[in-house]
C-alpha cells in the first residue's frame, strides 16, 4: 500500500492530465497569472462575481466549497471582486440571486440543480447580468444563462468498483441528498461500478441505498450510515453534500470506511475515507467565468464535463486500498475516458449496462 502520495493530487486516468484545458481552448489552471485581469491597466472596471450557495454551505465540505475555491482562484489570478451568500432555506434562492443582482454583480453563480428554477428565473428577469449555474442545463432561450453538467456517473462507476474490490463483508452503502435525477448519476454509477467488479472478481457485493432528502442534515447523514454499518455494511458512498460529513464521522465512530464526494475529503477522516469521487467544480468555474466575461462567451448553452475532458476522477492518495485495486482503478478510469466503458446514470442504463455484463 502506498503512503507517499499527496493527498492533494488529482487522478483523471493516466492520459488525463491537463486535459481539462483542452475542453475549449482553456488555459491550465497551474499557471495563475498576476495581472489583475489587465483591466486595471487599461481603465476598466473591475469585474464582480458572486456566487449564491445551495442549503449546503459555503463550508459544506463538498461542491459548495470547491466553487468558492475557484472564486478565490480568480480573485488571485484576475484581481477581480469575489463574494457569496449563503442559502439556509429553500426560499432564501431568490433572495440571495435579487441581493447579487443588486451588488451589481457581472457574473452570478448558482451553486447546484437545487437552484436552477431560481436562476433561471434571475436570468429572465435581468438580462443585463451573466448567470452560471452548476450541476443543471442552460436554457437556450436565455443568453445570459450558462449550464455546467458534470458526468458524475463517471468518477462514481470507478469509486464503485473500488468498493466492491475492497470490502471483506460484501455489503456496502450509498446514501444520497435529495432525490433527484442528478444523484441517480452518483448512485447508479457506483451500483454499475459494483456490478463490474462483481463480474470481474466473480463476487457478489450487495448495496444498501438510502436518501436524506437534505443537502445540509448531518446528523441525519450520521444515523443513516450508523444503521448501514450496524446492518454489515463496511463502506459507504455518500453524495449528499453536506449531509456527507455525518456519514464521515458514522465511520469514524464504527471504524468503517467512507467514499467522500466533489472533493478530496480524507482529510476529515485520514483513516477512513477510502477514496472519493471527485469533481472539479473549482476548475469549471474558474475556466467558465472567463469565457464569459473575458472572451465574451454566450449563454443558452451547457457545457458537459466528465473523464474525456480531464475534469472527473480519484484521489491519488490510497493508503487504505491495495495497491492492485488502486492501479485496476486507473485503468479502468482510462476505459471510460476512452469510451470502451460507459458507466450507466440511471436506473434503465443500469438494468442495460449489467445485462450486457452477463
Amino acid at each position: 500500500m502506498n503512503k507517499n502520495v499527496s493527498r492533494r493530487s488529482f487522478v483523471t486516468g493516466a492520459t488525463g492530465a491537463g486535459a481539462f484545458a483542452a475542453l475549449a481552448g482553456l488555459a491550465g489552471c497551474n499557471n495563475p497569472k498576476k495581472d489583475d485581469g489587465g483591466q486595471k491597466a487599461s481603465g476598466e472596471k473591475k469585474k464582480k462575481l458572486t456566487m449564491v450557495t445551495d442549503t449546503g454551505g459555503v463550508n459544506d465540505q463538498s461542491f459548495n466549497q470547491s466553487a468558492w475555491e475557484g472564486m478565490n482562484q480568480l480573485k488571485e489570478e484576475e484581481g477581480w471582486d469575489v463574494s457569496y451568500l449563503e442559502s439556509k432555506q429553500d426560499s432564501d434562492y431568490a433572495t440571495n440571486l435579487d441581493k447579487a443582482v443588486d451588488s451589481e454583480s457581472d457574473l452570478v453563480w448558482g451553486i447546484g440543480f437545487a437552484m436552477a428554477d431560481a436562476t433561471a428565473k434571475a436570468a429572465k428577469d435581468n438580462p443585463k447580468t451573466q448567470f452560471a449555474i452548476i450541476d443543471n442545463g442552460g436554457d437556450s432561450a436565455l443568453e445570459n444563462y450558462t449550464g455546467v453538467m458534470f458526468r458524475a456517473q463517471e468518477p462514481s462507476f470507478i469509486v464503485g468498483y473500488i468498493a466492491a474490490c475492497t470490502s471483506k463483508a460484501g455489503k456496502v452503502g450509498f446514501v444520497g441528498g435529495i432525490s433527484s435525477t442528478l444523484i441517480d448519476q452518483f448512485e447508479y454509477g457506483y451500483r454499475g461500478g459494483v456490478a463490474y467488479a462483481n463480474k470481474e472478481k466473480g463476487t457478489n457485493v450487495e448495496i444498501s441505498s438510502q436518501y436524506a432528502e437534505s443537502f445540509s442534515d448531518a446528523a441525519k447523514g450520521k444515523a443513516i450510515a450508523n444503521s448501514m454499518y450496524s446492518d454489515g455494511c463496511d463502506i459507504v458512498f455518500h453524495a449528499a453534500g453536506g449531509v456527507g460529513t455525518g456519514v464521515i464521522e458514522a465511520a469514524k465512530d464504527a471504524n468503517k470506511l467512507a467514499i467522500g464526494v466533489d472533493r478530496d475529503q480524507s482529510s476529515l477522516a485520514p483513516e477512513n475515507v477510502l477514496t472519493s469521487a471527485l469533481k472539479r467544480v473549482n476548475v469549471a468555474i474558474v475556466e467558465i467565468s472567463k469565457k464569459i466575461l473575458k472572451d465574451g462567451q454566450k449563454g443558452g448553452t451547457t457545457t458537459s464535463l466528465g473523464a474525456t475532458e480531464g475534469a472527473v476522477g480519484i484521489p491519488e492518495e490510497h493508503h487504505l486500498m491495495a495497491e492492485e485495486t488502486y492501479k485496476a482503478a486507473i485503468d479502468l478510469l482510462d476505459k471510460v475516458k476512452a469510451g470502451s466503458v460507459v458507466p450507466p446514470s440511471s436506473k434503465d442504463e443500469l438494468e442495460k449496462f449489467t445485462k450486457a455484463l452477463n
